[in-house]
């Protein structure tokens, strides 16, 4: 193992022996004869941790080292040669701790090891097993397990402390755990000892930050909860968080009021009267390696001593301000006297030698009984205010111990004072001087104590606070980026006897329990020593209390109870602190950047015999014989060197030291010295001066209100800066006393510089804010008032350097702290000189001092500018300039002195120019000195424009000046003023727009920027706001402009006018509903694509041109829910409905397929009905006029003349379902009634048809042909290309829109899916167009229209989207009549067409539909030599059903394929019927009866890949897979990818017939058409009938005389078949 460690540690880069140097010594005070120990090892030393007579040593590489008397080990091992523990070797010690007379090591995985004595427990159960010795002579390790979750998990471990029979455990998630024995856990429980760790649930919930132990008490400093009482909060910042407020205004300590709980924390129950005390453990003796300890035999009466004696309460001199409430008060004063007497007796025969003699038999179990003691006499149950308690004399009568008293006594007095007691009470046994009204007053509930029920009943609230409080807590963290929180608690628990937990009494406690006092104290460090306490602050001030029998706690008072600052020299900050069992070290900045020692406690190092005795028996320190009152400056520390941090245990005292190598260590203790020096500084302003003031209650009225709420602007921002340096210089100090392991790029100046500057930044602007308003002259006079005969404080606080007297004694104070900034660079560039230029760190360490430096320039110059300001307005003060004056403005300049003049002005005129840093303002009729002016212009640096004027022969010196609404020239006196003044307006325009403000040349401000402006003058704009941007002085970008009466655009600009994309919100006061735009606008009017919302209901989506409705779009009308009761689709023209349009009339039950003019149906149009009608005819002035063709459902037809809707009156042929006719003159309604004058035909069974009377009931001759319809729809996509109308216009230009229409959806369409996005990248590379289009190319062209016909926002994708919603508007609902399937079927032709023709416009390569697309020309040798290649080849056709087709049908193939099901409605029920009834037979029956020769019946079939035989009875076995195949023509949508299917189903059926026959088998149709007959039948398809109809009518007529037109021949051929098949 040694071997092991050894390899491990050469492993390791040398660590220069400057670091960690280990100094021991005895406490005696600042003896001259006393010089330390240095303790030499080969590695630095990280930590020491000392125990009562024994010590443990923590070296780089995680080794551990014991030294002194180990008595686990029978061992005394001397400082100068510690012994290196072997068993932890190899396992990585980051943390060791020394308790009373037991250790503890802490491993980097979060492991504990404990080894010493063990005879309370405090070592834990082992993990061997259930070993519970006395003593455990090796390290071993100790499970600390959360058995609350599930599975139990194990704890990863932070921290220890230990005392002397307990030891703490603190977690990574910052939870305590706690084993040993003794009240000092702070355990719920009456079992000792705990052997496994368990979890402080009292602090369950809470952030625990640090723990130490005492003798037998302990200290938790934890992160505080905000008080959730906001008045309580403003009590605290109206005290200013005095450091004096423990003393002179602390709240008084106070109890839980709840009447079941005494101090101890332990509930009162009946069962309580029948629980007995263990018995008492023998003292202390030097314990013998495997000795084991005896449980006690028998119980001890029910009697328990507190703190191991007999404790009297002195309450004889306590009396009320009232008079008493009871008549039996007397008789509990008479009790309590008499108590208290005896107390004192027993005090005295204890000897004046050994203040605790008895508790030394009776302290392990004084608080593990749970029977309650005397103490509970101390403290009130009622829920009233406290009182002060006070002896005659007025000072509080001497503590002493208690008597037994049963506990039948206790409950009558606790009963008594439930009933009765009313008046006040006190819960302080010796502070009772304290201020009883202001204590009741600020009387709280303690924060995580129990007032009602049990512990355990209030453990959920306390370990889940509310989320209030949680987050509220972090908000300081969180501000500082993680930085150490000031605002921390400090809990204590256990043994009291000496008041060393700090709640006013010497109660003990057996669960943690807050000292209130120290609440706001922002405590970042605290110590305990065997019966005393330390609490060092953020402000370097300890508190100490507890005993102070030998001068430890640094001040006269004794015994102090709660926390007293401990006395200390001026000029000395306290940063470490430790304590020993009778002693206190303190680790201070003195004078010199170099740490000194402090030292509190006896100055006679005590005997061995002493020492031997204290070891044994003595629980309380005897009283020194010589100590100082105030803390003793240690001299030899100067010898030490850079100490780091401070040891104390036992009798000993311990230094970690650095020696300052290259001026390191000496330059990051210089750091943190002065920023804890700063922050001192700034508590002292904030307390002295500012708090004072900000209370003054004439304040306000001195002021003003815009300075009264500045000046508490600045007293926010100085307390945001306060608090940060606070945590930085806590950060520091932690940072010092783990400088070896920390690295310099983790200072916080690095990690949280864009915190810092903002702090800096936020701070001096309020500064200078307040200064420019005139804020510091009030100030000063309330000041005088304020502070008074404390104007000597004042000029303490100012610096040196700061001017002294007047009103800048303000001024100068608190600007001063800006100069840290300047420090900060200057301890960054002295530490990365300790660096190589090349290292990281040094990159890191200048690159911050730059940066903090560049800051501290920029403050220093805002100051200049802030102070200049000041002088400004106090020099031109009066009304006139007031409107001008702003806190954040500040002047640059002005033209005073007339060297700025406007150009053209007149002779007698007078114009005064000021820069401030967010405008220029020009003043007429101006007298500066006087600061007179008639009028003034404001323009906003944020929209100014500058530019120089270029000098010409007539010699002027003019700057020309652009604003939004106007431009005038400025004309300088000389060359120079016109480069300064040039300089400094685009100096200001450019740090208005974010930049530097510094370097800027003439005329480089920026001409395009975002701004925002309000015009004035007439026109569109008026008095309307804009945000957006700006080019020159002119709107052009994006922005949104606010009109006053509502009105609100948001889009793109261009030439200060609308003109892109935006979106339109125009208030309708009428209906009280805005009507909204979202689309294309330009130059200011609503042109192109977009969609409008009116506020009466109505949706348009379509074509705008100058701010109407032209060309293609839809109309939405009708108040319906969620459908409209009219849409129109169609063209528009000037805002009204003209040329081929589709109305669909909901309410009615109508839909118009026709032309239209001015809103009117006036053309040829087709109409049909809800109820079945089908007309087409003429319209005139929206009426039926002319000739036309009406069709009932039940296929009754008349022709004739119409004069009115569904009205006829002329000639006409009526034409019945049955063949029989009428011709003659018809007048009436169809709906009504027919007036009928004519001949009626009855037509023979041999007479032909009559073809002139069949050509009048032919439909579609009145209709709109298909190439007129949709021609709307076709021009927008011809303007989306560039092009005025259809093929006129450059491809290029054609090319380029699509590019800039792809890449201006990819940037302004942020909602863009990820197959969107792919899509629209792929379709920003345009293809080659221009090259002839050969077999090798055209599959980039084919795919490249996929591409585009997938996403709107290519002109292709958008007209494909378009036609699918017009054929879908014209198709679908009523439009869903079978006579209307040949109109769709010509518009789907149509569309072909039309389309083609755009595509062959980008693809001028593609030859005419039907061509032939040529193979590439081969010029290679190979291709020479084999010119047969390209007959090989099949010959590609091309035409517009096979390029488009596939993009269009499966879009529209729902509303067609329904009309082909309307139409073959008849049919196809036909051959259901017959298909079912032929179904019903086996295989063989069914081939037999079809013709199928027998040679083409299978014999076999395979099932789920088993063969199996087909017999007569088998069904659906023969031909399976064919079948399957033949049922994939239902899911096909295009017809090429329905005779693809049919070719597929052809194979499958020869394969299977191969397999029965030989391979040269060839089809003849005899034999084919009975097998796929069969094969259509099991085959099952539903509308076979639509499907093969609509396959003729669509599919490429370059393949009808094909192959695939043969197999389709076949397919038609067995649909006959089956048609003629007999029905029964």
């Amino acid at each position: 193992m040694e071997d092991t460690e050894e390899s491990h540690a050469d492993e390791r880069p040398p660590t220069p022996p400057e670091r960690g140097l280990l100094h021991i010594w005895q406490s005696a005070g600042p003896s001259a004869q006393l010089c330390p120990d240095r303790v030499l090892l080969s590695r630095p030393v990280l930590q020491a941790s000392l125990g009562e007579h024994h010590g443990l040593l923590l070296t780089q590489g995680g080794q551990v080292y014991s030294f002194g008397e180990l008595l686990w080990r029978d061992l005394s091992v001397p400082v100068s040669a510690p012994l290196l523990e072997i068993s932890l070797l190899g396992r990585t010690v980051v943390r060791v701790a020394a308790g009373g007379f037991h250790c503890g090591a802490l491993s980097e995985q979060g492991n504990v090891f404990m080894w010493g004595e063990n005879t309370a427990g405090q070592c834990g159960l082992s993990e061997r097993g259930t070993d519970t010795s006395i003593t455990v002579s090796e390290p071993c390790p100790v499970s600390v397990v959360d058995s609350d979750v599930v599975p139990p998990a194990a704890v990863r471990v932070v921290d220890l402390a230990l005392g002397r029979e307990h030891s703490l455990a603190l977690s990574a998630r910052n939870e305590l755990w706690a084993w040993g024995s003794g009240c000092q856990l702070g355990l719920v429980t009456n079992t000792f000892p705990v052997w496994r760790p368990q979890k402080v649930e009292h602090l369950s919930g809470r952030h625990v930050v640090q723990v130490a132990c005492g003798a037998y008490h302990s200290l938790a400093l934890v992160r505080s909860l905000h008080q959730q009482n906001t008045q309580n909060a403003s009590e605290e910042t109206q005290r200013g968080q005095s450091p004096h407020c423990p003393v002179t205004e602390g709240e008084e300590p106070f109890a839980a009021d709840a009447g079941h709980y005494c101090p101890l924390g332990v509930e009162l129950t009946e069962v309580m009267t029948h629980e007995t005390s263990p018995g008492r453990r023998d003292p202390r003796r030097r314990l013998q390696p495997g000795e084991r300890t005896t449980p006690p035999v028998g119980n001890t009466p029910p009697l328990q001593e507190t703190e191991g004696r007999p404790r009297a309460h002195p309450m004889t001199g306590w009396r009320t301000n009232k008079k008493p409430a009871f008549p039996d008060e007397a008789e509990l004063q008479n009790l309590l006297q008499k108590l208290s007497s005896h107390s004192l007796e027993m005090r005295h025969s204890a000897g004046p030698g050994d203040t605790d003699s008895m508790s030394s038999y009776t302290s392990e179990d004084s608080c593990v009984s749970s029977t309650p003691s005397t103490d509970l006499l101390t403290s009130s149950y009622k829920e009233d205010s406290p009182v002060k308690s006070q002896s005659n004399n007025g000072v509080a009568a001497p503590y002493s111990s208690s008597v037994p008293v049963c506990l039948e006594e206790v409950r009558l007095c606790l009963a008594a004072e439930k009933r009765a007691l009313r008046g006040p009470k006190s819960t302080s046994l010796t502070n009772i001087n304290q201020k009883g009204k202001a204590a009741a007053n600020r009387r709280r509930s303690l924060p995580g104590t129990p007032t009602q029920g049990s512990p355990r009943q209030r453990r959920c609230s306390a370990g889940r606070p509310s989320s209030s409080c949680r987050s509220r807590s972090a908000a300081p963290e969180e501000a500082g980026g993680g930085l150490p929180s000031l605002e921390t608690e400090v809990w204590s628990w256990g043994r009291g006897s000496e008041g060393q937990l700090g709640h006013g009494d010497q109660l003990a406690r057996l669960q943690p329990l807050c000292i209130k006092c120290l609440t706001g104290e922002e405590v970042i460090k605290v110590a305990a020593g065997s019966h005393h306490s330390l609490a060092l602050t953020a402000h370097c001030q300890v508190y100490s209390w507890g005993s102070n029998m030998c001068g430890q706690l640094g001040h006269v008072n004794s015994p102090v109870t709660v926390p007293r600052q401990t006395e200390l020299s001026d000029g000395l900050r306290v940063w470490d602190v430790s304590a020993g069992q009778s002693h206190s070290l303190l680790l201070a900045d003195g004078d010199c950047v170099q740490p000194v020692l402090l030292y509190c406690g006896p100055r006679k190092e005590p005997s061995s015999t002493q020492t031997e005795t204290s070891r044994n028996t003595q629980r309380s320190p005897n009283r020194a014989e010589s100590y100082a009152v105030r803390p003793d400056l240690l001299p030899f520390c100067v010898e030490m060197g850079y100490i780091s941090g401070v040891c104390s245990g036992g009798q000993s005292c311990a230094a970690l030291a650095d020696v300052n190598v290259m001026g390191f260590i000496g330059a990051i203790h210089e750091l943190a010295s002065r920023e804890r020096r700063f922050y001192c500084w700034l508590s002292s302003v904030k307390r002295l001066v500012l708090t004072p003031l900000r209370s003054r209650e004439s304040a306000s009225p001195s002021l003003g209100e815009p300075c009264t709420h500045l000046f508490f602007s600045l007293c926010e921002s100085f307390v945001r800066l306060s608090l940060l340096i606070g945590q930085h210089s806590t950060a520091l100090s932690y940072f010092l006393h783990d400088v070896q392991g920390c690295d310099i790029a983790s200072l916080p100046l690095l990690t949280h510089s864009e915190h810092f500057l903002d702090v800096y930044n936020e701070y001096c602007s309020s500064v200078g804010d307040f200064q420019v308003m005139g804020g510091f002259r009030p100030l000063h006079k309330l000041s005088l008032e304020c502070l008074g005969s404390q104007q000597a404080v004042l000029a303490q606080l100012c610096e040196p350097d700061q001017s002294a007297g007047g009103k800048a004694d303000l001024v100068s104070l608190l600007y001063w702290p800006l100069q840290q900034l300047h420090q900060y660079s200057r301890m960054l560039l002295k530490l990365a000189a300790c660096y190589d230029v090349a290292t990281t760190e040094y990159q890191s360490l200048d690159q911050g001092g730059s940066r903090y430096d560049s800051q501290s320039s920029s403050l220093l110059r805002r100051k200049k500018e802030a102070e200049t300001t000041s002088l400004f307005w106090s020099s031109h003060s009066g009304k006139t300039t007031e409107v001008l004056r702003l806190p954040q403005r500040r002047v640059v300049c002005e033209s005073g002195n007339r060297s700025l003049t406007l150009q053209n002005a007149g002779r007698f005129s007078n114009h005064w120019f000021i820069l401030f840093n967010d405008t220029l303002v020009h003043t007429q009729g101006a007298i500066p000195s006087q600061s007179l002016f008639s009028t003034h212009h404001i323009y906003p640096l944020a929209s100014l424009w500058v530019k120089p004027v270029t000098e010409d022969c007539s010699g002027l010196y003019a700057i020309k000046i652009t604003c939004p609404e106007e431009s005038f020239t400025l004309v300088a006196s000389t060359p120079q003023e016109k480069n300064k003044w040039l300089r400094s307006l685009n100096q200001a325009v450019d740090h208005v727009l974010g930049g530097a403000g510094q370097g800027s040349s003439p005329g480089l401000a920026a001409m395009s920027r975002t701004a925002s402006h309000t015009f004035c003058g007439e026109g569109r704009f008026k008095d309307a706001h804009y945000t957006g941007a700006w080019v020159a002085g002119r709107i052009h970008g994006r922005g949104t402009m606010k009109w006053p009466d509502g009105r609100t655009y948001s889009g793109n600009f261009k030439s200060g006018q609308e003109d892109g994309y935006g979106e339109c919100l125009i208030p309708d006061k009428v209906l009280n509903k805005p009507d909204c735009y979202q689309g294309h606008w330009r130059d200011g009017k609503i042109h192109g694509f977009g969609k409008y919302k009116y506020a009466s209901g109505e949706v348009y989506e379509g074509c705008f041109c100058d701010g109407h409705r032209h060309g293609y779009g839809m109309l939405s009308s009708g108040r319906m829910a969620k459908r409209s009761s009219s849409v129109f689709i169609g063209q528009w023209v000037h805002d009204k409905k003209t040329g081929y349009g589709v109305h669909d009339d909901i309410t009615r039950g109508e839909k118009y397929m026709g032309l239209w003019l001015d809103e009117q149906r006036h053309g040829n149009a087709t109409v049909v009905t809800q109820c079945g009608l089908y007309y087409e005819g003429i319209f005139r002035d929206n009426k039926m006029c002319g000739p036309g063709l009406l069709v009932s459902d039940d296929d009754t037809a008349l022709h004739g003349e119409f004069s009115e809707d569904w009205t006829v009156n002329g000639k006409g042929v009526l034409s019945l379902a049955n063949g029989d006719s009428l011709e003659g003159m018809f007048s009436g309604e169809w709906t009504t009634g027919l007036k009928v004058v004519g001949t009626y035909f009855k037509p023979s069974a041999g007479e032909p048809e009559h073809k002139e009377r069949s050509g009048l009931l032919r439909l579609g001759q009145y209709a709109v042909p298909a190439a007129q319809r949709w021609l709307c729809a076709f021009d927008e996509c011809w303007s989306r290309l560039g092009c005025d109308s259809a093929g006129r216009g450059e491809r290029t230009a054609a090319w380029d829109s699509i590019a800039v229409t792809i890449a201006t959806a990819r940037r302004q369409s942020p909602n863009l899916s990820r197959s969107q996005s792919k899509v629209l990248e792929c379709l920003e590379c345009i293809p080659q167009h221009g090259e002839p289009v050969t077999t090798a190319n055209y599959d980039n062209i084919r795919r490249y229209l996929i591409k585009a016909c997938e996403t709107p926002h290519h002109p292709l994708g958008w007209l494909v989207e378009t036609l699918v919603t017009a054929y879908r508007m014209t198709y679908v609902g009523v439009g869903s009549n079978r006579r209307l399937l040949r109109l769709a079927v010509q518009e789907v032709l149509a569309y072909l067409t039309h389309f083609y023709r755009i595509v062959r416009f980008l693809f001028p390569g593609l030859p005419d539909d039907g061509g032939i697309i040529p193979d590439p020309p081969t010029s290679t040798p190979e291709s020479k030599q084999k010119p047969d290649m390209s007959d090989q080849s099949g010959v590609v056709v091309l035409s517009s059903s096979s390029l488009l087709l596939p993009q269009l049908l499966p879009r529209l193939y729902p509303p067609l394929f329904t009309l082909y099901c309307l139409q073959e409605e008849q049919e196809d029920t036909r051959y259901w019927e017959r298909m079912l009834r032929l179904n019903k037979q086996p295989d063989r029956p069914l081939l037999r009866f079809l013709g199928v020769q027998e040679k083409f019946w299978p014999v076999w079939t395979s099932i789920l890949g088993e063969k199996k035989q087909i017999v007569s009875s088998s069904k659906d076995a023969c031909f399976v897979s064919a079948v399957e195949t033949l049922q994939q023509i239902s899911t096909a949508f295009t017809p090429s990818d329905k005779l693809l299917v049919i070719q597929k189903t052809f194979e499958e059926l020869t394969q299977e017939v191969k397999l029965m026959l030989d391979d040269s088998f060839l089809w003849c149709m005899d034999d084919l058409l009975p097998l796929f007959i069969y094969v259509v039948l099991r085959a099952r398809i539903r509308n076979l009938g639509a499907e093969v109809s609509l396959i003729e009518d669509l599919m490429d007529p370059n393949i009808q005389h094909g192959e695939m037109g043969l197999m389709f021949t076949t397919l038609q051929a067995c649909y006959m078949q089956i048609l003629q098949e007999s029905a029964t």
